[in-house]
């Protein structure tokens, strides 16, 4: 019968304690402070439970501007429980289905400091970064050894942990070493592949919980489907929280029945409070709940059933459980809701959607017009048609970026980042139920939504509509637009609309039925160039692979200034070949439907470069589109904007065609011989 090996953890426990030379630290029981104590409580136990999370030892490691980082530590006693990777030499937090795997969390220590880490920035606000230490130890030979192994995690890193480094002890966190030591995890920074691969990682995430969502409130809890949206995009503002504002929980829906003290009104008030908190104009509030009141007060899904409890209540505990925790984090650039959409585009039913084509555009292609428009901080970009605000949010994001790199003072930047979001970007939608997915999108990239307007775009009158600007004109110099194709001109006429009121000029991209540019988008195509000069033409991949049937393409315009027929030269790039495989499997993820098989990224960058500054003096600068681009003149039609009108054919034989007819024929005449054809004999 094997020995069983005694854990030592309590005595490497007490090692770690002493190495604190005095300096305050936290037991398992003791407060650190309320924010981090409720973030514990909070997330699933390591076990995968309700349950507080206990980590052995905590920590606050203060520097510099008063900057605190959390740290939690995790001790083991036995050889080979110091951590679990993957393959990859990843921290194994997680199985091939996506879900935690408490197995690991729970026995080795630093899977589980990671596991605690990741609470505390899933479930506070403050704390942006923090540190995974797993410390193990067991005897050898009469010596006790201790294996101390250190891992950072920041939403910055989008929760990616990246390794910092195997020590002797714990003496780096220590006040004589901690510059040092945070020296080192400042340099600890994703990469541009890392960074995209974690995005596309957490949108499967995403898509995988919704789906499941989705298929509860249809099957279990028969929800119909103009609710949908309404009742999700209600219960994460109640369940977000913000600064004075309690966020709501499970136990605050107790099914009381009375008519203004039951459930719905509980979460509507903690709507109007989420709302009032984040500052947003009387207007929008007052918007906001009018749409949402329908679902939470006159639905019935308030009304408790025979046990007690209502609809309402298991439904926020599904939210809470498996939707919030993505939103409250760092989500960058991922379009939430635009995932949300596209995965569920059922939950909202749109009058007509056969014609209306209400399918939102992948997130790769928001970014790729927002770089052809060369969004930065000073733009003022909006959308006539905004779906989920993915075009904004993407623009949003380039032009934060831009004003991080311009802007070296911390206070400078928040102010320019806050104008940013509260006065740069507008959008406009139609539709309630999407006008409610652009609202809770921009809200969950941090208030950037006072400019969302729902309304007709072309009764829009081209002025704020909320807040201290009302009624005076919005400065756009950057449009971003897929339309409805079957609005007039295949939805060039949101074109002409807004073109007319960019006085100030600026750049427009535009992904549309590719047909409108040859001849369907008239008579708006002809009177677009008596204003504006057509920079580009974009034939698209199937981007819409198993949600529209359409060839698109990608029109770049510089507006305010009249097209010359004569001496402006547009680009022409046939994109059709994109690198990405398409597949349209309702139940697989975007790691599965959406796949980087043929340099996707690099033909994306080199569009982009084409279609700003053109091949250059030869052809070296072309590595994918050599055949696939041209430059030429159109008339001002209107009906001559498409790659295929425009494609240069050579039609003059090269020696390797005639090596390739010399060979054809050569083996066609050995071929005949053999055959003891021409009198050769049999």
């Amino acid at each position: 019968m094997a020995k069983t090996i005694k854990s030592i953890e309590e005595r490497i426990e007490d090692w770690c304690k002493k190495q604190f030379a005095g300096q305050k630290y936290y037991t398992k029981t003791d407060f650190i402070n309320s924010e981090i104590e409720s973030a514990l409580e909070k997330a699933p136990s390591k076990q995968g439970g309700s349950g507080k999370n206990y980590p052995d030892i905590k920590y606050l490691l203060t520097v510099e501007n008063c900057r605190r980082i959390p740290v939690m530590i995790e001790v083991k006693g036995k050889n080979g429980c110091l951590i679990k990777v993957n393959d990859k030499g990843e921290v194994d937090n997680t199985k091939k289905n996506l879900e935690p795997n408490y197995q690991n969390i729970s026995k080795y220590a630093v899977n589980g400091a990671v596991h605690y880490a990741n609470a505390i920035l899933s479930f506070t606000d403050s704390y942006k970064e923090a540190l995974a230490i797993g410390v193990n130890g067991y005897d050898e030979a009469k010596t006790e050894i201790h294996e101390v192994d250190v891992w950072y995690v920041s939403k910055d890193n989008l929760f990616v942990p990246k390794h910092v480094g195997i020590y002797e002890d714990i003496s780096f966190l220590l006040k004589d070493n901690a510059k040092t030591f945070i020296e080192k995890i400042d340099a600890l920074v994703l990469s541009p592949e890392e960074l995209e691969e974690r995005k596309l990682a957490l949108e499967d995430e995403i898509e995988r919980k919704l789906k499941a969502l989705n298929q509860n409130l249809h099957d279990e809890k028969q929800i119909v489907v103009n609710n949908r949206v309404q009742l999700v995009a209600g219960l994460i503002m109640a369940g977000l929280g913000a600064e004075g504002v309690q966020p709501l929980r499970i136990e605050d829906l107790t099914g009381k029945t009375d008519k203004e003290d039951n459930d719905g009104q509980i979460i509507m008030s903690k709507i109007r409070l989420y709302l009032s908190h984040k500052k947003l104009p009387k207007e929008k509030i007052e918007m906001i709940t009018d749409i949402l009141k329908v679902v939470f007060l006159q639905s019935g899904l308030q009304n408790p059933d025979e046990g007690g409890l209502s609809k309402l209540h298991s439904i926020y505990a599904d939210v809470k459980h498996d939707i919030l925790p993505y939103v409250t984090g760092e989500l960058h650039n991922i379009d939430f809701t635009g995932r949300l959409f596209n995965v569920m585009n059922e939950w909202v039913a749109v009058p007509d959607g056969g014609e209306n084509d209400v399918v939102l555009t992948p997130r790769y292609v928001t970014e790729l017009m927002a770089r052809l428009c060369e969004v930065n901080m000073n733009s003022y970009v909006w959308d006539f048609a905004t779906g989920s605000a993915g075009f904004l949010i993407s623009a949003m994001h380039h032009m934060i970026d831009d004003a991080k790199q311009k802007i070296s003072s911390p206070h400078k930047l928040e102010e320019k980042i806050s104008h940013i979001k509260m006065e740069q970007l507008l959008g406009i939608e139609k539709l309630p139920d999407v006008y409610m997915l652009a609202v809770l999108n921009m809200i969950l990239m941090k208030d950037g939504s006072a400019n969302i307007i729902q309304g007709n775009s072309l009764e829009y009158d081209g002025n704020y509509k909320q807040g201290d600007l009302k009624d005076t004109p919005f400065p756009a110099n950057v449009f971003l637009l897929n339309p409805p194709y079957s609005a007039d001109g295949k939805g060039f006429v949101f074109v002409e609309k807004a073109f007319c009121k960019m006085t100030h000029g600026g750049r427009a991209a535009v992904l549309i039925q590719e047909n409108a540019g040859s001849g369907n988008g008239l008579p708006f195509t002809a009177n677009i160039l008596k204003n504006n000069t057509l920079r580009a033409s974009i034939k698209m991949a199937d981007i819409f692979c198993g949600k529209a049937s359409v060839q698109t393409a990608i029109y770049v315009f510089e507006v305010n200034r009249p097209h010359n027929a004569e001496n402006d030269l547009v680009r022409f790039v046939d994109f059709s070949n994109d690198g990405y495989t398409r597949m349209n499997r309702k139940k697989s993820g975007q790691s599965v439907n959406l796949r980087d098989t043929d340099h996707a990224k690099e033909r994306y960058d080199e569009v982009c470069k084409l279609v700003l500054y053109g091949k250059g003096a030869n052809d070296k600068n072309l590595h994918y589109f050599k055949d696939c681009y041209t430059e030429d003149y159109i008339t001002l039609s209107g009906n001559d904007w498409t790659y295929g009108q425009h494609r240069k054919i050579d039609t003059v034989p090269t020696e390797e065609d005639f090596q390739n007819v010399v060979r054809e024929y050569l083996s066609w005449k050995v071929g005949q011989v053999l055959k003891g054809e021409n009198g050769l004999g049999k």
